[in-house]
């Protein structure tokens, strides 16, 4: 109270320990991750995109041109004016790149509309059972992740070579031997078993979060279960899809583990392209142009996708 008897205004609270206008710890917070995503993705991505503008010199790296920075702004406009797109250009004009390119598009699509085919019922069916099933199945989609990939790829070497697994069990039942390894097939079987868990698992997170309800007013209206699955199931499930889908074609254009050792040498993508050019020709200008040019095809559909879920959220 004061002195004439009125009550005193309250006073708000002080932020004890941070003088006014400085940052407060959600936005220091909020700048580790950019942080991150400077060091350990702009910073080589700088690095590579400098690669692809130079020229091959020695053998190893550096390449020119190579920035002065004792020269001051005269130096860096001297390098600015040496950088070339003559791997660039050498893409375009040589058939190898191109041919790459297209062979690792089409197995990623490939491999992912098989994932998908094959990815949906499985997280379906766990999506529709118990919970304490749900768990189980959930682990068993898991599990795979707790061995190395390495060996998980080596398996099936074991697996569809000539001698392997899968022709001794055909000669039991009295089957002719099959020759799978060293051919698409095999790289189309890798990819698969590999990027399973990538589509099961944004597909189970979306339909064990759908509504039953819904479901069940779908047949109250007459629906059949095909109806009612795709009419409301497979709509509501879109955007697991599109996840699963964008998490496996993306790695997969990329892949280099499984073309090499289940495809052998004919087999022709952009990661044993990327690979064979700064390792064995020692062309990292190449290597890096052809990397540059993966990454912005990749971001393509990432940018339609983050455009096509800010839609959907606008609408709701």
């Amino acid at each position: 109270m004061s002195v004439t008897g009125a009550p005193r205004p309250r006073r708000p609270w002080k932020r004890l320990g941070r003088p006014r206008g400085s940052p407060s710890w959600e936005a220091r917070a909020a700048f580790l991750p950019y942080l991150w995503l400077g060091l350990f993705f702009l910073a080589p991505f700088l690095l590579v995109a400098k690669l692809s503008l130079s020229d091959v010199v020695l053998a190893i790296p550096p390449y020119a041109p190579k920035l002065d920075w004792s020269a001051g702004l005269a130096g860096v406009a001297a390098f600015v004016r040496a950088l070339d797109f003559e791997a660039y250009a050498r893409m375009g004009h040589d058939g190898l790149y191109l041919a790459a390119y297209l062979s690792s598009l089409k197995f990623a699509a490939v491999a992912t509309l098989i994932l998908l085919l094959t990815g949906y019922p499985l997280a379906y069916g766990m999506a529709r059972c118990r919970p304490s099933v749900r768990q189980a199945l959930l682990m068993a989609v898991i599990l795979p992740f707790w061995t190395s990939f390495l060996i998980r790829v080596y398996a099936w070497i074991a697996i569809l070579k000539p001698a392997g697994l899968l022709n001794m069990a055909l000669s039991q039942v009295g089957l002719p031997a099959v020759d799978i390894l060293n051919t698409d097939t095999a790289v189309y079987i890798g990819l698969v078993y590999a990027y399973l868990p990538f589509m099961v698992l944004p597909l189970y997170a979306v339909l064990e979060r759908q509504d039953d309800s819904l479901l069940e007013a779908a047949a109250d209206l007459g629906c059949t279960p095909f109806q009612t699955f795709w009419r409301v199931t497979f709509p509501l499930s879109l955007p697991g899809v599109a996840a699963g889908a964008l998490l496996c074609f993306i790695p997969m254009v990329g892949e280099f583990v499984i073309p090499d050792l289940l495809g052998g040498s004919g087999t022709l993508m952009l990661g044993k392209t990327i690979w064979t050019e700064f390792f064995s020709n020692r062309d990292w200008p190449a290597a890096s142009a052809v990397a540059i040019v993966l990454l912005a095809t990749l971001v393509i559909p990432i940018v339609l996708f983050q455009r096509q879920q800010t839609k959907l959220m606008e609408q709701r």
